[in-house]
C-alpha cells in the first residue's frame, strides 16, 4: 500500500479580490480599489503609444489567474503594500 506523501513547504494564503479586505481592515480597502491596483498591476501603453508604468503589483507574483478566477496571495500582496520586499 503507498502512503501519501504530505507537503513540506507552506502553501501561500490565498484570497479572492471580494474577500482581500478582510485580511486588511485597518486599511479601509475595497474590492473596487483592489481592482483598480490590479488593473494597473503592469505596464501598459495609452493611445498615444507611450508607455505607462505600473504600480509593481504583477511583479510581486501576488496575482493568480486561473481562466476568470483572480486570487491573491495574501502575504505578497501585504508586502507590496507596506513597501516591503518578498
Amino acid at each position: 500500500m503507498q502512503e501519501a506523501h504530505t507537503v513540506t513547504a507552506a502553501l501561500p494564503t490565498l484570497s479572492t479580490v471580494k474577500n482581500l479586505p478582510e485580511f486588511f481592515p485597518a486599511l479601509g480597502l475595497t474590492h473596487a480599489a483592489i481592482q483598480g491596483q490590479i488593473f494597473k498591476a503592469d505596464d501598459r501603453i495609452n493611445s498615444r503609444g507611450e508607455t505607462i508604468p505600473g504600480n509593481g503589483l504583477a511583479a510581486t507574483g501576488a496575482i493568480i489567474r486561473r481562466g476568470r478566477k483572480v486570487l491573491i496571495d495574501v502575504q505578497k500582496y501585504g508586502a507590496w503594500l507596506s513597501g516591503s520586499v518578498v
